[in-house]
């Protein structure tokens, strides 16, 4: 097996890509086959020494900002319990397959996760922890892909692997037009000015403003992680 190109890394991993599929074609819940995959691949980097952040978003549970007749704050709020539903899931899955691992929430809930410190999260990584961030930033109206950038800046991350359900960037969007160019490679100003939406424009400014590399990557095969981890040239790499 290849040698890992990173020493730190953060991986942000959307909701839905850990979610069954309903009767209607819909996602929702958790996947435990899904879950398992995801596990063994992080297990995989985790065993070669690769110090491992996890930021998993909650669109699989709730979406706040799609719920019009909601207070945005509240629903903002439920949103990120719904992130520490799989954030909690997912240090499950990884526990049994031998991993030690820590659940930090940015909203202090001290019977069932430590609170998000800094510097407790960056020794936790040096001591060989994987190290789960939920409750996104802990405000609302931030997206849970602004709370990467951030944490990945804040543990000085060497990259952001972004698993997505999509298998790179586009210059729109391929499931609807055949004709979507993919990228390989873009700069930072490139995804602004372009409006490619890898990112919100907040995740995506803050990335640009502290030099933050970012990896797009399909994660319908969980076993890309440890591709991208690895150097291979897959998806789009931004920096």
């Amino acid at each position: 097996m290849n040698e890992p190109i990173y020493k730190r890394v953060l991986v942000k991993i959307s909701g839905e890509a850990l979610a069954c599929k309903t009767d209607s074609g819909k996602s929702f819940g958790l996947d435990p086959d899904m879950l398992d995959k995801v596990a063994v691949s992080l297990k995989t980097i985790y065993d070669m020494g690769v110090q491992t952040a996890i930021v998993v978003g909650g669109g699989n549970f709730w979406r706040g900002a799609q719920n019009g007749r909601m207070d945005r704050t509240r629903a903002d709020h439920i949103g990120m319990l719904a992130t520490v539903m799989n954030s909690l899931a997912l240090a499950d899955a990884l526990e049994q397959h031998g991993v030690d691992v820590r659940v930090e929430t940015a909203i202090e809930m001290r019977q069932i996760a430590e609170q998000y410190i800094r510097n407790k999260a960056v020794r936790h990584l040096e001591k060989g922890r994987i190290t789960i961030f939920g409750c996104g930033t802990g405000n609302p109206f931030f997206t849970t892909d602004t709370a990467a950038a951030l944490r990945a800046a804040e543990i000085n991350a060497d990259v952001i692997l972004l698993a997505k359900n999509v298998d790179a960037v586009y210059d729109k969007d391929p499931a609807k037009y055949s004709d979507a160019r993919k990228f390989s490679r873009l700069s930072h100003s490139e995804v602004l000015s372009r409006d490619l939406k890898v990112m919100d424009s907040t995740a995506a400014s803050m990335c640009k403003d502290n030099n933050v590399r970012i990896h797009v990557f399909g994660v319908k095969d969980p076993q890309n992680i440890v591709r991208a981890v690895c150097g291979e040239e897959i998806g789009t790499i931004i920096d």
